[in-house]
């Protein structure tokens, strides 16, 4: 049966077929759309299809804006909680890294803690699945992306106010590493004592309930958890498609591109520890445009970039079968890479990175 990605991306069967090879992917993508998009949150339905529409056409999909368009035109909305919420959608899927505490400020004037996660959540999710069926399309010989609009993003006038958490004596990383990063939180996460059996369900694991992170995503724990079981599914199948490493460099070559200091440094640890390749890790994290010891990892990491920008086009696609990657394996350069467009946009725009003390 065809979910909400096959028919945006209007790919055959064959390629329908090979997605499912990473089946709890595409179940918990769809699950993803059904509860965030379709469902039902405090987030009214005008509101969510609103930001659907507006990011979709900012990724400049043509099907999936005609789509999101149509069903925004079902439910009119207007209003300064509206306005607040657009100017974050705006942001967040423009410029990820400059949607920073004020930002989250503004929108925290008309937002409980919880609709900012569901919403945060929302947008993070709709740049995942733009970039996947981007990717698909082309993959299928559609048409190829055509960037992110270009519209300038003006932040520099923004304040933090009290509605939300601030550091002024953390102390953060200033470029790219590779190695562990601390993370604090602009919304307050909630308490171990908090924690609700749905909670725990959401979590999917019980070593996640220590991190502050994943306690504020579980404020929505329907999202989250749907977000969590696709993340397991495109990083740790192993059966078929792409190596291990070569996801994880997907992910840190997304991660560059959008800024995310602290996701980068994540899964360049992994992907090292998969590939004891170091330093074209290294390399990747100085320059995205750099030598990475190979022309397949090349080839990954060029795909990475442009699925990451909205560019990716024919020519990728090419250069990844001339590596011999067979479909299997390019839907999961498309999975790897797109996911980190989500899990970057959560990352960098409800808290921070922090350098441990032994780092300093």
């Amino acid at each position: 049966m065809a979910d909400i990605i096959d028919i945006l991306s209007e790919i055959p069967d064959n390629l329908r077929s090979v997605r499912r090879m990473r089946q709890d992917a595409v179940d918990n993508a769809q699950k993803s759309f059904e509860l965030l998009v379709e469902g039902e949150s405090s987030l009214t339905p005008a509101e969510r299809f609103a930001v659907a529409a507006e990011v979709a056409c900012l990724h400049q999909v043509e099907k999936a804006t005609t789509f999101y368009q149509e069903i925004a035109a079902e439910e009119q909305a207007s209003g300064e909680r509206l306005d607040a919420i657009l100017a974050a959608t705006r942001v967040i899927t423009l410029a990820p890294a400059q949607a920073d505490a004020r930002v989250l400020s503004q929108v925290r004037q008309y937002l409980t803690e919880d609709e900012v996660v569901t919403l945060y959540q929302l947008i993070s999710f709709l740049a995942f699945q733009l970039r996947v069926v981007l990717g698909l399309q082309v993959l299928a010989g559609g048409a190829s992306g055509s960037g992110l609009v270009d519209e300038h993003v003006a932040v520099d006038h923004l304040t933090v106010g009290d509605n939300v958490r601030t550091y002024p004596d953390l102390v953060g990383p200033t470029t790219f590493v590779r190695h562990s990063l601390g993370w604090k939180p602009w919304v307050a996460p909630l308490e171990k004592n908090e924690l609700t059996d749905e909670h725990r369900e959401a979590l999917v694991s019980k070593d996640r309930e220590g991190s502050e992170y994943f306690r504020l995503l579980v404020r929505d724990p329907g999202a989250l958890r749907a977000r969590t079981l696709t993340d397991f599914d495109i990083f740790y199948n192993v059966d078929g498609g792409l190596g291990r490493a070569e996801r994880e460099l997907a992910a840190t070559a997304a991660s560059k591109v959008n800024g995310c200091i602290y996701c980068a440094s994540v899964h360049s640890v992994r992907g090292a520890k998969e590939s004891d390749r170091g330093e074209d890790f290294d390399a990747l994290l100085a320059d995205v445009n750099a030598d990475v010891g190979s022309t397949e990892w090349s080839a990954i990491r060029d795909a990475a970039v442009a699925l990451t920008q909205m560019t990716f086009s024919y020519k990728h696609v090419d250069a990844l079968r001339a590596e011999g990657f067979d479909d299997a394996s390019i839907i999961d350069v498309i999975n790897a890479s797109a996911f980190f467009n989500w899990a970057n946009r959560l990352m960098l725009t409800l808290g921070e990175p922090e350098l441990p003390q032994r780092f300093r």
